[in-house]
């Protein structure tokens, strides 16, 4: 494949082969071995969005694979003034080896890839964020020695977190439970696509329902960027019933990780407690950042997946 916009695209070989390539990429890069990689390749990162993770994973990573990132503010550059996606994408072609965007629309990571000639990798949208999954599978993999068979819970607003937690943990051989409000319930895409997996797959209301014997709990903020607008009427409903606290995690398995994208709102999504206990597992999906976006710079740029 050339491209990676969303883990509905990679078959469960694929989605194997990064986290694979993700773990012997981390082992040689705190052995401090070279990676097996062509030198002097160029990442254009273009950013609608504000971005810590994203960014510094994505630009660590290219340098780290011998490369080197653009950094490119869509405010900034000729995006801001009205050029057409398509064009920038035939442009950016011409003068690098990727392109990362991290944008609103779906439909543009796909405009982007369809006139780019070079491979275009999906930093996040409203609707995905493959990248983020990729890391959370690498972490829960390392924790708990395998993905087959464990069970998934997802707490807190439908969004495009849940979305490729829903794709990608059930390609992995994964169950999941995803709980949210019912007017806040992933997209039809994420849910046409569980319906093939039966009773692998429950959408409920009731956190604690989906919460029973979870062996990892993700949750994210109740209100994501560009939605700062409903932040007072999504609280009035995710407060006090969203929230991974005390009570979820009795009702999990025993050992149940815990994994937050982050940035995190201590007291609303999950409780400072929490977050604590569970903060070496969140910050090692942090540094899983950059560990499995270079296995996907890796091989996409190497046409190894």
């Amino acid at each position: 494949m050339k491209d990676l916009l969303r883990l509905l695209d990679l078959t469960p070989e694929q989605l194997t082969k990064i986290l694979d390539t993700a773990d012997r990429l981390k082992s040689e890069q705190k052995a401090g071995k070279k990676h097996d990689f062509p030198a002097g390749k160029v990442l254009a990162m273009i950013f609608e969005k504000n971005s810590t993770r994203t960014r510094v994973s994505f630009e660590t990573g290219i340098f780290q694979l011998g490369g080197t990132g653009i950094f490119l503010s869509a405010a900034q550059s000729q995006l801001g003034r009205g050029e057409p996606i398509e064009d920038t994408a035939r442009v950016l072609s011409r003068y690098c080896d990727c392109i990362m965007i991290r944008t609103f629309a779906q439909e543009e990571v796909e405009t982007l890839a369809k006139y780019a000639s070079v491979p275009v990798i999906n930093g996040l949208t409203d609707l995905w964020h493959p990248c983020q999954v990729l890391a959370d599978l690498q972490t829960v993999r390392e924790h708990k020695g395998k993905l087959e068979g464990l069970k998934a819970c997802y707490i807190g607003d439908g969004n495009n977190m849940a979305n490729s937690i829903i794709v990608g943990c059930l390609k992995a051989g994964m169950s999941v439970s995803i709980a949210s409000p019912k007017a806040y319930s992933p997209s039809p895409l994420a849910l046409d696509f569980a319906a093939g997996y039966g009773n692998k797959f429950h959408l409920t209301e009731n956190p604690e329902e989906a919460a029973v014997g979870a062996d990892v709990i993700f949750t994210d903020v109740w209100a994501s960027m560009g939605q700062e607008d409903e932040k007072n009427e999504r609280e009035k409903l995710f407060a006090g019933t969203y929230c991974v606290n005390d009570r979820i995690m009795s009702l999990a398995h025993p050992g149940c990780m815990v994994q937050h994208c982050l940035p995190a709102h201590r007291g609303e999504e999950i409780t400072a407690d929490i977050f604590e206990a569970h903060a070496d597992e969140i910050f090692d999906e942090a540094e899983n950042r950059l560990h499995a976006q270079k296995a996907v710079m890796y091989l996409l740029m190497k046409g190894e997946l």
